[in-house]
């Protein structure tokens, strides 16, 4: 499958927004920037606790050709946030899926909170 095939999968796929937010700074009125892009987010089961993922954990999908074009500079990091269905969740391990070119289409991530 091609780069340009593997997005289109996606973006047909990942059909909720969430919200990747930035803070900047220091304290607690500290600027923030969101981007709002598509993705998918769902809890993990039962078989998939192990490791450093723990029960509450949310996996989330997230689209890159949408943080790209929102101005989010990459990559994701752990101090990042998530806001999935209004509630702002900490970013634990952002992973990257890529097409076997190596072009970056996905961050597959594990949030808390």
């Amino acid at each position: 499958m091609t780069a340009d095939e593997l997005k289109t999968h996606y973006a047909s796929e990942l059909n909720e927004t969430i919200i990747v937010r930035r803070y900047t700074g220091a304290g607690t009125s500290r600027p923030k920037f969101d981007a709002e892009v598509r993705g998918r987010a769902w809890g993990y089961s039962a078989r998939e606790l192990v490791g450093s993922i723990q029960q509450g954990d949310t996996r989330c999908l997230v689209l890159v050709e949408d943080l790209i074009a929102k101005g989010m500079t990459l990559p994701l990091t752990s101090s990042d946030k998530l806001v999935v269905k209004g509630k702002e969740i900490a970013i634990v391990a952002p992973k990257t899926r890529t097409a076997l070119d190596g072009t970056l289409v996905v961050y597959d991530i594990q949030a808390r909170g």
